[in-house]
């Protein structure tokens, strides 16, 4: 039997393929709430059979940014704001006790590297950067190896909610606030001052859930 050998570890299925480019449409607002998933149209753009399509789009379900609806089909799922003050919640309890429980185990461990993230997220001119470098800055304080279950959830739900954090960001004072924020909770990290830095994050992503949901009534009245 003769053939090319393929490194599968840097190969990804067609399923991965179409999964990456929807989620990263999802996040970013290439796809509005609402927007229909014609699985037809995504086979033909990534040249490929429905199968594959398919079983990504049931994969975004799994993770709650699709939903399926009688005789339309997948389109991308909206949040209510009852869901959106239920995801900050939990962003805050998971997101402080994450940053505490990595402060007591290996303290300052990634300073250089958080550094960098909070610097450019204070630098960043485009929004599309603004969600990313956000996510980077909070979990490279993280113990990524020490805590994976709660790395798992924290991008969870970023996931869901970065395409509203975008918005928020760009079209309120968010972005400045946040970066003096971040800089205390930098502070306290680097200090190893793991309860300062767990209260800083915890009012930190109160703060913002506060600000996006009164954005977001605005917007719906």
């Amino acid at each position: 039997m003769s053939f090319k050998p393929v490194d599968v570890a840097q190969s990804k299925s067609a399923t991965t393929i179409v999964f990456d480019a929807l989620r990263r449409a999802i996040i970013i607002g290439e796809l509005d709430d609402g927007a229909a998933l014609r699985q037809d149209e995504i086979a033909k753009a990534f040249n490929t059979s429905r199968i594959p399509v398919r079983e990504a789009i049931a994969r975004l379900e799994q993770l709650g940014l699709v939903e399926t609806r009688r005789y339309k089909g997948a389109v991308v799922a909206a949040i209510s704001i009852e869901d959106i003050d239920e995801i900050f919640d939990l962003r805050a309890t998971v997101e402080s006790d994450a940053i505490r429980r990595s402060i007591l185990s290996k303290q300052g461990k990634n300073s250089d590297q958080v550094r960098s993230y909070h610097r450019a997220f204070g630098e960043a001119m485009i929004p599309e950067e603004w969600s990313d470098l956000n996510r980077k800055f909070h979990c490279s304080m993280y113990d990524a190896e020490g805590s994976p279950n709660y790395i798992s959830v924290i991008n969870g739900l970023l996931d869901r909610l970065d395409r509203y954090l975008r918005a928020q960001l760009s079209l309120t004072d968010g972005m400045d606030l946040a970066t003096r924020e971040h800089a205390l909770i930098l502070e306290a990290y680097e200090a190893g001052d793991a309860e300062r830095a767990a209260k800083l994050t915890y009012d930190h992503v109160q703060g913002a859930k506060a600000s996006l949901i009164n954005y977001l009534k605005s917007k719906r009245v």
